[in-house]
């Protein structure tokens, strides 16, 4: 639980504190100093009898009644002093600042129980151990530096590493980014990440409170109040951002299908976050550069102006934008050309517009004028000024920062020059603006920002789907994989679209089908897994002797119970698949069949159940998507289809928390729509 106290604490202790600022406690009492905190401070030393000015007391029993402790002694004397200040002192807050629990030893964990317990009994709050502490525009209370700007439009941070959020926060402090909160919750014993996104979800004022949100996550503990919390704040207009480190453990299990080679933890972790409306970031710079994108005015198109003074910067942010699928259109006619006179001569305007090194502050207003105003296919500008040492740039910076604030296209500002011109850039920065010194890192985040999708409906899509029949047979098939015959029962329940076929062990039988459905015909064992790697698969097969002979062969593989056979199709191969994760659910995987999903890997993926936004997005997310949509004179496939498809399948995986794998591969896209061709299911209960 969170709780006023640990947020806004009128009285603080502070157990472990001392003079010597290269200690924890003793940097924790100079940070609440120098952060000119408001409240009663308190100081427990065995030892001193004064700490940094303030008196100290010798013993916890001696302190007045406190609202927030915070705790920086050894492991083996904390839950000792949590019980005293939370029974005899009323303290309703904990931040244990100490290591050496559940991170390191058994018995480290033990004694984590023992605070948490009570904690709880008291009905207080804890944050840690093992972390930096909590800082916010009241106090600072962290043993760490730097200690950022605080500011109520600043960004709100929260991070499972003390050490890391220190980093990201010198990262973030060079571009001129600005904070609200920074939370290290550390080995988040009562409280982690996905419970102080509850909190700010839950008392969320939109004219307060920061809307801009960074997370740093190692381990996502409770995936559905993680997805639940930050889709509801994105959705009353906030921002999220967020790396996660590490994976968990998974597939023990050697992979067995297209499906388990892909699946990993992290394919739920970015279904996830693509589901909830967050950004993945990858790295400090990547995740600090997407929060000062977001500090920015809202991004309303995916066209990009680039002026600057230095071509090879311009060309490098071109390449990076164009690989994010973000629009740098050239302009031309004669806008551009009544631009490009008021220029010097020499100057470019085709976007990128460089109005050369010898550019005036003049010619940059005016550039960007023509892009506000003029270029109405412009959707947001960027603007590359450095400096090659021989002038100084405040009035340059001066009409930036001017174009910025009346401006209501955004512009993002790139100043290179941070030694050459760093006075300059500071006093652009103190004036509230942030600054992204290399263009490559900026064009690479913004392309991320643009191509996150909105946090998905958190409605099931029932249409089509049996839900009375799923639930029926999921719960009376065996374990393992399923027959071909049990397989076309459960997709036939999601009404999937599949191909006709036949098992069988008789040739007259089999030959009788293959009239039927007329040749050619395919031809596959049934039993083995992997039914390529053995000859159990046959293509083309166009006579009766054809299919004779390949029945014979077939039926004498070892393992073989029967064959499988269907018409064969002609057309597109898709692939569509998914795999259970514990906690998160099912990930749906979909992409080109063949090649594409065989050795390229090209399949996006989302977390069940999927809304028709979702899979849209998912579907065009793929490199492959404009063979989907039809090129070089090729017809494309049904999209709407395939979309139908993989909702409902998604659907039917998440009334099938039993089914652990799937691979429908491949769907063909035929003239007539599409078809599941062959299917694997693996079910465990």
């Amino acid at each position: 639980m969170i709780n006023r106290e640990l947020i806004n604490p009128q009285s603080i202790v502070v157990v472990g504190g001392s003079n010597n600022v290269h200690k924890p406690g003793g940097r924790t009492v100079r940070n609440l100093l120098d952060g000119k905190y408001k409240g009663e401070l308190y100081i427990v030393n065995a030892k001193e009898t004064e700490v940094q000015g303030l008196k100290s007391y010798h013993s916890v029993h001696d302190i007045p009644d406190t609202e927030l402790a915070i705790i920086s002694i050894p492991s083996h004397s904390c839950p000792e002093t949590i019980e005293v200040l939370a029974r005899d002192k009323n303290v309703k807050a904990f931040i244990v600042v100490s290591a050496g629990f559940g991170e390191e030893t058994k018995e480290g964990g033990i004694l984590e129980d023992k605070m948490l317990a009570t904690v709880n009994e008291y009905g207080a709050s804890m944050i840690g151990p093992n972390c930096i502490g909590l800082m916010n525009m009241n106090y600072h209370g962290v043993f760490s530096q730097p200690v950022p700007e605080f500011h109520p439009d600043g960004v709100d941070f929260i991070s499972s590493s003390g050490g890391t959020a220190l980093f990201i926060i010198e990262a973030a402090l060079t571009k001129g980014l600005r904070f609200s909160s920074v939370w290290s919750v550390g080995n988040s014993k009562q409280i982690g990440v996905e419970d102080v996104l509850e909190y700010m979800d839950h008392t969320f004022d939109p004219v307060l409170d920061s809307k801009i949100k960074m997370l740093y996550v190692e381990s996502v503990k409770n995936p559905d109040k993680l997805l639940f919390h930050a889709s509801s704040l994105i959705r009353k207009g906030c921002r999220i951002a967020a790396i996660k480190a590490g994976s968990t453990e998974s597939g023990k299990r050697a992979a067995s299908s297209h499906t388990g080679a892909i699946a990993s933890s992290d394919s739920a972790v970015e279904a996830l976050f693509r589901k909830a409306g967050i950004v993945r970031c990858f790295s400090r710079e990547e995740l600090t550069t997407v929060a000062s994108i977001f500090t920015l005015k809202e991004i309303k198109g995916k066209n990009c102006a680039i002026v600057t003074h230095a071509g090879g910067p311009a060309v490098m942010l071109a390449d990076a934008l164009s690989k994010g699928n973000v629009n740098v259109p050239k302009l031309e006619g004669s806008i551009a050309d009544e631009l490009k006179s008021k220029l010097y001569p020499g100057s470019a305007v085709g976007n990128p517009i460089d109005i050369i090194g010898t550019g005036t502050p003049e010619h940059l207003a005016t550039a960007i004028d023509y892009c506000e105003n003029r270029f109405e296919e412009i959707d947001l500008m960027m603007v590359i000024f450095g400096s090659p040492g021989l002038v100084k740039l405040y009035d340059t910076y001066e009409v930036l920062h001017k174009k910025m604030e009346e401006c209501k296209k955004p512009i993002f500002p790139i100043l290179p020059s941070i030694v050459t011109a760093g006075p300059e850039v500071k006093a652009f920065i103190k004036k509230g603006h942030v600054n992204f010194s290399d263009e490559v890192t900026l064009g690479t985040a913004l392309s991320r920002v643009i191509n996150t999708p909105k946090p998905a409906g958190l409605d099931i899509q029932l249409y089509g789907v049996n839900v009375p029949e799923i639930r029926r047979m999921v719960e009376t098939l065996p374990d393992g994989y399923q027959s071909p015959d049990n397989v076309r029962k459960i997709l036939q329940t999601a009404n999937i679209p599949l191909v006709e076929e036949l098992v069988t062990t008789d040739i007259k039988e089999l030959i009788t089908f293959a009239n039927k459905v007329k040749f050619p015909v395919v031809l596959k064992v049934v039993g083995p897994v992997h039914k390529s790697d053995i000859g159990g698969v046959a293509l083309n097969i166009h006579s009766e002797e054809h299919l004779t002979f390949e029945f014979e062969r077939m039926m004498k593989i070892p393992d073989v119970t029967a064959v499988l056979c269907q018409p064969m199709l002609k057309g597109q191969e898709l692939f569509l698949g998914a795999k259970y994760e514990d906690r998160f659910g099912h990930i749906v995987f979909c992409g080109l069949g063949g090649i594409f999903v065989e050795v390229l890997q090209d399949v996006s993926y989302g977390l069940a159940p999927l809304s028709y936004d979702e899979t849209f997005s998912m579907i065009r997310s793929l490199r492959g998507y404009k063979i989907i949509k039809g090129t070089r004179g090729q017809k494309g496939i049904d999209e709407q289809q395939y979309a139908d498809i993989i909702v409902r399948l998604s659907t039917l995986l998440r009334l099938s928390p039993e089914i652990k794998e799937m691979d429908i591969n491949p769907i063909v896209a035929t003239d007539r729509g599409l078809f599941a061709v062959d299917a694997r299911i693996r079910i465990e209960k």
